[in-house]
């Protein structure tokens, strides 16, 4: 404990757990403490007695529920999908991370649209058969999605109209194609995975090479372009972790943080207890600390004396457990439905994950559905208003576990060396989670994560 390190990492949720990972095999020592006794921290998974505990103040479960066995729950806190193309996946490929994991393909991902429930198309056969288009909003997508696949940004011929899509925006794109504000809403929400609907007016190449990822995401599995592990997420900040201390990282629990040491304004370490626990003990950080936002509010806040984070909103998240797949998704073992902002007229999307006993995350023939979203109300009543009409699509259920959780964000910059990640958001994917953590290692670091690795590898690692 009382030693200097390249970075002092302080939380294990998946995102300082998969930063550590990477500074690890990076050749940086890295010391990662958890106030916590266990992995995960606000990401973690937590079994059925566990979940009463947490949410109920109950030991266990009422056995009148008939929800079986606790140890055969893994319920996250945080639930998120994983795009089968995407970066998450590339970081735990190119970090051989995959050799301690095995995942299910998601079964369906959809969408939401005038009360309900529409399987989002992405190939030409979906687009030709899917309900959520008519004739001619059909061709003309399948005009769009062939554009999407071939474009090529080093290649002129792709462009759509000799469009330069890093100065035409993405409004210019969908002019060009006629596509229709009905195409533009499921396009941008539930295949692009934008917040909202500023996207339009910025660059269409981001927007462009979003589309190609869901697509090409999709056409590995067929049924959607999602994946999620067996067990739940949390063995992913554990895998991290183990592949951290492979690489000489030193790991602490229970190691509460008494102070931030500061050298004039940067930091220098943090004061915790020995390893026996009884007397107070430095380490140092030579090049940062990083920290998620937990360690700067409520019983914590008197770690530092500058107000590090803010609150910029409030995620509400209502996990339900069903005896039965969500209606009118086809029978699916899993999937995710996205509520568009704009069908019921609030500032932000809703989003709904469900997963099941196919994943080995609950009981036998049980199911595991979490609605989260961004919400304005300030209590569970109001917010489960806000949440109705997603409530109503899950159908019958057998218990029911609520919070209200504020989303925080560093008000620091990087010359103190102080590095805060934000809170989780709504979302029900990691593709936002993975931008930041990409773009905090390049602050922590000054380097590029190289994920020119090839996704489609997964599942055939030595």
């Amino acid at each position: 404990m009382d030693k200097e390190y390249d970075f002092i990492v302080l939380g294990t949720g998946l995102k300082e757990c998969i930063l550590s990972g990477l500074l690890s095999t990076n050749g940086y020592t890295v010391l990662h403490m958890d106030k916590n006794g266990y992995y995960g921290g606000e990401s973690a998974s937590l079994n059925l007695n566990d979940l009463f505990k947490r949410f109920k103040g109950e030991s266990k479960a009422d056995p009148s529920l008939k929800l079986g066995s606790s140890r055969n729950y893994a319920v996250d806190l945080c639930p998120k999908l994983l795009m089968a193309s995407g970066n998450l996946v590339k970081t735990l490929l190119s970090t051989k991370v995959t050799r301690y994991l095995e995942f299910k393909s998601v079964a369906g991902s959809f969408v939401y649209k005038q009360g309900k429930i529409h399987k989002v198309p992405a190939s030409g056969s979906d687009a030709w058969n899917s309900s959520l288009l008519g004739w001619m909003e059909k061709l003309r997508f399948k005009l769009f999605l062939d554009f999407v696949i071939a474009y090529d940004y080093k290649e002129k011929k792709t462009w759509p109209n000799k469009m330069d899509c890093k100065k035409a925006t993405m409004s210019d794109v969908y002019k060009y194609y006629k596509l229709g504000e009905n195409i533009q809403e499921f396009v941008g929400h539930a295949v692009c995975l934008y917040l909202d609907e500023s996207y339009k007016g910025q660059a269409a190449h981001e927007t462009i090479e979003r589309a190609k990822l869901y697509a090409h995401s999709v056409a590995r599995y067929g049924k959607s372009p999602y994946i999620y592990p067996v067990w739940g997420l949390g063995g992913l900040p554990e895998g991290f972790s183990r592949l951290c201390a492979v690489h000489g990282g030193i790991y602490m629990l229970n190691k509460p943080i008494y102070k931030f040491v500061f050298d004039k304004d940067v930091v220098t370490g943090v004061e915790s207890t020995d390893e026996n626990g009884k007397d107070k003990a430095i380490a140092r950080a030579k090049l940062g600390v990083l920290a998620d936002p937990t360690y700067f509010v409520g019983g914590e806040k008197k770690a530092s004396a500058v107000t590090e984070v803010k609150q910029i909103g409030t995620v509400a998240r209502w996990i339900n457990i069903l005896d039965h797949p969500i209606p009118n998704t086809k029978e699916a073992d899993s999937c995710q439905i996205i509520i568009p902002s704009t069908q019921l007229k609030r500032k932000s999307d809703i989003y709904i994950c469900c997963v099941s006993s196919n994943h080995n995350v609950c009981e036998k023939g049980h199911y595991i559905a979490l609605i989260s979203a961004q919400v304005e109300a300030k209590t569970e009543a109001d917010a489960k208003k806000e949440l109705k009409e997603a409530y109503a699509l899950l159908g019958k259920t057998k218990c029911e576990f609520f919070s209200l959780d504020p989303v925080y964000t560093s008000t620091l910059d990087d010359k103190g060396k102080l590095f805060i990640t934000d809170s989780y958001d709504a979302t029900t994917h990691w593709e936002t989670t993975c931008r930041e953590v990409l773009s905090m290692y390049k602050r922590m670091t000054g380097k590029e994560v190289d994920l020119s690795i090839n996704p489609d590898t997964l599942g055939n690692e030595e």
